[in-house]
This record gives structure tokens, C-alpha cells and sequence, in this order.
């Protein structure tokens, strides 16, 4: 059984023990993120109860989304996720801070981090800046709060998940050998 990770890497090739671990550390470092986004950054500054569980999930996805097979793979796709996330927060905080969610407004933001992305020789990371454009521009529709805050709490939910999974991978056997492809 091949188990494929998001860089194409194949657990398989350290052993079971290895993607045994690996998945089990994955599973840890997604509960850290969640409760340090539902539990210790809503007592410090809750908005709604339906906002930290969304939090929650972002900074999931995060840790998922940088927890690799190398300490290099993992900071390379950290700083990529946060480029993009970056970009999406600066364009939908400009935005939102000018209109309401429109979707018209958010298929230009689309279009407006695709482009961005492939000026500044950033493809990879045009797919990450379109989610989260379109999740935020969503998310600041259905939210009770003042829409232009939406970009900044997705901001540092993504910023707490990225750090978790990075730092895991610091508690991980074998995280400086490179995967062979």
C-alpha cells in the first residue's frame, strides 16, 4: 500500500513505522491547532462561537497542509502557504474594508491573486490564494462580525496552524533525510 503525500513523497519508502508515526503525529499536531484556536485564543478574544470553530478549522487545515516528510519540505511549503494566504489576506482586507461580499467583487479577487501569483513567479501558489479568497469572501458574508475583520482572524489561524505543523516536524524521526521521489 502506497500512501502519498501533497509533495508526491511516498511514505512507504521509510516503512510502515514511519507513516505510522507520521500520520499519528499529523492526527496530535491537528488537535494542537484546534484547541490552541477554540480554546486558547477564544478565551483571549472570542468573537462567536460558530467563528472559533471555523478558526479552528482553518488553522487544521494549515498544520495539514505544511506537515510533510523533511523539516525542508515543511518550511518550503509553510512559506508557501503563507504567501498565498498573505496575498489573499491583503487583497480581501482592501476589499472589505470598501464593500460588502459580492460575488462579483470576489471572482475578481480571484482573478486579481491569480495574476499576482504569476507576475511574481508564484504559480504554485495561485490554487492556496483562490481557496482562501473564496473562503474568506464567503465567510465574511455569512458572519455576524464586521466583514473586513474575516481576513485578519483567517490570517492568524492559518499563521498558528503553519507554525504547529512546522514546529512538528521538529519532533520527527528522520524529518532531515530528504524522501526519495
Amino acid at each position: 500500500m502506497t500512501i502519498v503525500q501533497q509533495d508526491n513523497t511516498k511514505l512507504h519508502s521509510l516503512g510502515m513505522p514511519h507513516a505510522i508515526f507520521h500520520a499519528f503525529m499529523l492526527s496530535i499536531l491537528c488537535a494542537i491547532s484546534y484547541w490552541s484556536i477554540t480554546y486558547l485564543l477564544a478565551r483571549a478574544m472570542s468573537v462567536s462561537r460558530n467563528d472559533d470553530l471555523l478558526g479552528g478549522m482553518w488553522a487544521v487545515v494549515a498544520t495539514i497542509f505544511v506537515y510533510r516528510n523533511s523539516r525542508e519540505s515543511s518550511l518550503r511549503a509553510a512559506i508557501s502557504h503563507l504567501l498565498a494566504t498573505s496575498l489573499s489576506f491583503v487583497l480581501c482586507l482592501a476589499y472589505l474594508l470598501v464593500f460588502s461580499f459580492r460575488s462579483v467583487g470576489m471572482v475578481a479577487l480571484i482573478g486579481i491573486g491569480a495574476v499576482t501569483m504569476s507576475l511574481i513567479n508564484r504559480p504554485n501558489e495561485i490554487t492556496t490564494t483562490a481557496i482562501t479568497t473564496a473562503v474568506v469572501m464567503v465567510v465574511s458574508a455569512l458572519s455576524p462580525n464586521p466583514a473586513w475583520k474575516e481576513p485578519i482572524y483567517r490570517l492568524v489561524d492559518t499563521v498558528i496552524g503553519a507554525a504547529v505543523g512546522t514546529v512538528g516536524m521538529w519532533f520527527t524521526p528522520n524529518a532531515t533525510e530528504s524522501v526519495r521521489r
